[in-house]
This record gives structure tokens, sequence and C-alpha cells, in this order.
């Protein structure tokens, strides 16, 4: 009976292995004639234990809605010929292979976010927009909108070329001047148009410079919530953050900012909100308290804090010029050697409370089992006895020769001289700090009881 169930149990797992490395041999037959949507993870991976939830109901919903998106996942650390192949580095990774590219998605890991993803990257690289109907329906589901405007040319190309890097953030669509809203006037066509903020701005090579940078800094809204996959995203725009902690008397005036001072400020500054300071707070390691002002260049991890509180217009405008013009106060943090061992001091002790917050027991054995391994170690080296066997060997020969009174008198002087010497060390132990090692059961009890307090 437990020979036919272990035979049974056998043939499942050669059948499951094999059924597993077809399906590995299908994704590479057929990678370039469907679309894949694959995450490589590692068994052990808590992120990925966390996705696995998510990644069936992304497959369930594509493959019921008839998506030709194809779900599928890989163990990069069983086959990792494929994920070196992939540029896998890190778990999990979420890749979509279209013919020959492929597409990393860095948004967040909830079904929605990924679904659409995929559909966006899937479907065509540039949309057109056929109607002013179309148009329409198109605007209220998007907060930004990219479109080309007008027929074939040479910005036409930049624009495809563009749209095929940057359909991983947001959709690109094309349409006569005829379909446009009533509103919208353009000097010249063909032109590139993007639609945000209830207004629109049009690309211009000459003051904006390439079309791909434009379209970087533009597809953010004015004004808008930052999380940390968004500031992720805003870093690649090469901008100065501004970060607000704001109650609500002072929204009114940043939008204000974001809007008439457009012109001047738009290049150099992306404007942004967020709902508590815990993350800007590990981002400066420091302690940002709330409503709060901050300026952060993304590119040499700099911050400003403004010297005084800002409540008005004239202010806030004076601040942000005097960073842009170098007079304001001296800039915080930054990414010198300094500033990298005090982020690895940061991230080191960040790790150890987190993990304390969570499971103490857990803590005390990850942390403090090395600290009495160590203790033990050291007690050992600095507890071990140095061998007499020489200096017994050699009293005999110094004795030799001697008469009994001579021997007697020695005697008494080594007596005399162990007794001064004993005193010596009662006394320097009692007057100069030295080096010792504390029991290392004491020394765990008390590390155990400092973390649990």
């Amino acid at each position: 009976m437990n020979h036919c169930f272990g035979s049974c149990f056998t043939m499942m797992i050669v059948f499951f292995l094999f059924f597993y490395f077809l399906l590995i041999h299908r994704f590479k037959e057929t990678r370039k004639d469907d679309v894949w949507l694959v995450d490589f993870y590692a068994p052990w991976c808590g992120y990925c234990k966390k996705l696995e939830p998510v990644w069936r109901e992304v497959g369930a919903e594509l493959r019921s809605s008839g998506s030709p998106v194809r779900v599928g996942m890989i163990d990069a650390t069983a086959h990792t010929g494929v994920a070196a192949e992939f540029a896998v580095r890190g778990y999990p990774t979420i890749k979509l292979f279209k013919g020959d590219l492929s597409y990393n998605y860095k948004g967040p890991r909830t079904k929605d976010a990924i679904i659409e993803f995929a559909n966006r990257v899937a479907g065509p690289v540039v949309r057109p927009l056929p109607s002013k109907q179309m148009f329409e329906h198109i605007m209220k589901r998007h907060d930004v909108l990219f479109v080309y405007v007008g027929g074939d040319s040479t910005l036409k190309d930049k624009y495809i070329e563009v749209a095929s890097e940057q359909i991983i953030n947001t959709y690109f669509f094309s349409a006569s001047e005829e379909v446009l809203p009533e509103a919208v006037t353009l000097n010249e066509v063909p032109a590139v148009v993007v639609f945000k903020d209830g207004a629109y701005f049009v690309y211009d090579e000459y003051a904006d410079g390439s079309l791909s940078s434009w379209v970087t800094k533009e597809r953010f809204q004015s004004y808008l919530l930052i999380d940390g996959f968004t500031l992720y995203d805003l870093a690649e725009s090469g901008a100065l953050f501004f970060f607000f902690f704001l109650p609500p008397r002072l929204k009114n005036l940043i939008q204000r900012v974001t809007t008439e001072y457009r012109d001047h400020y738009n290049r150099d500054f992306q404007f942004g909100y967020m709902d508590g300071n815990d993350y800007i707070n590990s981002l400066i390691m420091g302690e940002v308290t709330v409503p709060s002002i901050i300026i952060l260049n993304a590119s040499n991890e700099q911050y400003f804090l403004p010297s005084e509180p800002v409540e008005t217009m004239e202010q806030l405008i004076h601040f942000m010029n005097s960073v842009l013009d170098g007079t304001s106060q001296q800039a915080q943090g930054g990414d010198n050697f300094f500033q990298r061992l005090k982020r690895l001091a940061y991230d080191g002790k960040s790790t150890v409370m987190s993990v304390f917050r969570s499971s103490p027991i857990l803590g005390c054995f990850l942390f403090g089992l090395p600290i009495a391994v160590i203790s033990l170690m050291c007690y050992g080296i600095c507890t071990a006895s140095v061998s007499d066997d020489a200096s017994e060997d050699l009293e005999p020969l110094q004795r030799e020769g001697l008469t009994e009174d001579e021997e007697e008198e020695e005697e008494e002087e080594e007596d005399v001289g162990q007794e001064i010497f004993l005193k010596n060390i009662y006394v320097t132990s009692l007057t100069e700090p030295k080096c010792f090692v504390v029991n290392p059961l004491i020394c765990f009890t008390g590390f155990c009881f400092c973390a649990l307090t």
C-alpha cells in the first residue's frame, strides 16, 4: 500500500515537472508571436508570495475579458538562464513581452494597475481618435492625454518612436484637427498637444528641447498626490520635487502657483503633496513636521526647507526663487561619502527596529544569538591561561648550589613579593579602567530585556 502510494506521488511530481518545463519551452517558442505578461519570482521571496494571489486574479480577469495577453510565472532561481537572458535582478520582476521588445512594470502591485498596464502596452502604440465623441470619451477617462495632430511628417515619426518607449507610462493618441474641441487653436499643423489640468499645451521644439524629455515632464499633472511609485517615476523627469504636507487652507495657494506661474516654474519644479510624512522621513533620514514644505532634488538627494513659515504667495515665490538662484540656505542631505555611510546606518537601524516591532522574540534570536556566540569566543580567548611549564623547569636549576639558609631566605623574599604583587593588582583594579569580558549569558539576557522593553 505504501509502495503504491509512493509510486503515485513520484509520478505526480514527474508529471508536474514535465508540464512545468513544457510551459517554459512553450513560452520561449511563442514569446515573439504572442503577448506575455510574466512574473519572475523566487520561492523564498516574501513580496513574491504576497503578489501570488493578486497575480492569479490578474490572469483570471485578462482571460475572461478576452485579452490577447497571456499570463505566466517563472521561478527565476530554477531557471537562471531565462532570468539572466531577460536581465532579472530582483524579485518579483514583472515584464511584458511583445514581439522583440520587453517592458518592465514599475507601478503598484495591485490587480487594477497591472491589468491597465498590460492592456495599454499590448495594444497599439498610438491609438487613433476618429470622432469628437471618441475624443470626449477618452478625455473623461484620462487625466493626461497626448495627441498627435496632422498627417505624415518627421514629427510623427519622432512621436511614434517616443510612444514606443513611453507606452509603459501613459497612452498616446492621434487625431485630425477637426476632431479637437473648438476651444483648441493650433498655430500650425502637425503638432503634439498634451491635455491636462483643464487646459492644453503645445510642444515647441525650440523652447522645450527634445520630444522625449518634454513627454517625460508633461506626463504628470501639475499638482498631484505623490506616493513611493510616483516618486520613482518623477525622478526620471529631472525636475526639483516640491512636496507639500499641507492643511486645506494652503491648498488653494499652491494650486494658484501651479496655474498662474506655470511658464516660470514648469521646467524646474514638479508640484505635489503627500498624505503623512513617513515616506519623506525615510528619504531624508530625518523628521519633517506636518504641515511642511520641502524641495527635493532627486538627482543628488539634496533637499531644502524654508527658514521661516510660508503663509503667503510672496513668501512661497521667494523661497522657490532662492532655491533656483542659489541664495537659499545651504542644501541638506546629498549623496556624498558621509551621507552614504549615514544611509547605511539609518537603513540598518530601521531594519532592526522593524524586526523587533513585528516579532520581538525573532529579533532577540536573530541578533542576540550572534552576540552571545561572539561573547563566548571573546571570553574563552581572554581567560585562556598561559602554560607555566617552562618557568617550573627553571626553578630547580636556579636553586642548585644554594645552602639551606639561602634557600629559606629566597622563599621568604618570594612570599613577600607575591603579597606586594597581589596588593598592587588590587589597588590598580580600583584606580585604573581595564578591559573585561562580561558573562555571555548575562549579556544576552540584558540584550533581550532591552529589546523587549
